[in-house]
């Protein structure tokens, strides 16, 4: 991780049944949101990429990984390239180039001081999601979400499939509309 580039990890004993933690990548991803418009005033610049990447003027700025620690916590890891990008090799076809929020704003922020906006407005965010469900929080993802009506390409290991993001469910997972039909995806890497 470049010097002055954001990474933490919050460790939580999320209520409700596991099969629903995943849904805090898409609680993550608002507050990522959140913090980075408080912090530029910016948001048109901004857009969420199923499931877990904030994009910053078609850039990948953050990323977000989920890891189950046993039958009762949840890690949520976040890294935001707030100075620079990380070094690198080559990006696969249709992989998003890193961008730094240096780079595409202008806004320079240490991580000490961007911890406190995130923190802040992931507390709202999960509030949201505890009092009221995932409707709200989905509604709120799916304006800020990229390429939405538009044709993108879910990758597996195994498979690949195109069509056009349609929205995502109730459970988070993503649905596409495609020649064959409606397809419902759990996880997958996605590419424009």
């Amino acid at each position: 991780m470049p010097s002055g580039n954001f990474a933490a990890t919050l460790v939580l004993q999320p209520p409700g049944p596991q099969a629903t933690w995943a849904l805090r990548s898409f609680v993550a991803a608002l507050a990522l949101h959140d913090a980075l418009v408080d912090v530029t005033g910016g948001p048109e610049c901004f857009a969420l990429k199923w499931p877990n990447d904030v994009l910053l003027n078609g850039g990948k700025l953050a990323g977000i990984l989920l890891e189950g620690l046993g039958a009762r916590h949840l890690a949520i890891g976040i890294g935001v390239n707030l100075a620079d990008i990380p070094a690198g090799g080559e990006l696969p076809e249709g992989a998003l180039a890193p961008v730094s929020l240096l780079s595409g704003t202008g806004v320079t922020i240490a991580p000490e001081t961007f911890l406190e906006y995130l923190a802040a407005s992931y507390a709202e965010r999960e509030r949201e999601l505890v009092t009221y469900g995932f409707a709200p929080i989905r509604a709120a993802w799916l304006e800020r979400a990229a390429r939405l009506g538009q044709e993108i390409v879910a990758r597996t290991a195994t498979s690949e499939t195109r069509g056009l993001f349609d929205t995502i469910d109730e459970e988070g997972y993503l649905l596409l509309k495609t020649d064959s039909g409606p397809c419902r995806i759990a996880a997958a890497d996605i590419y424009f």
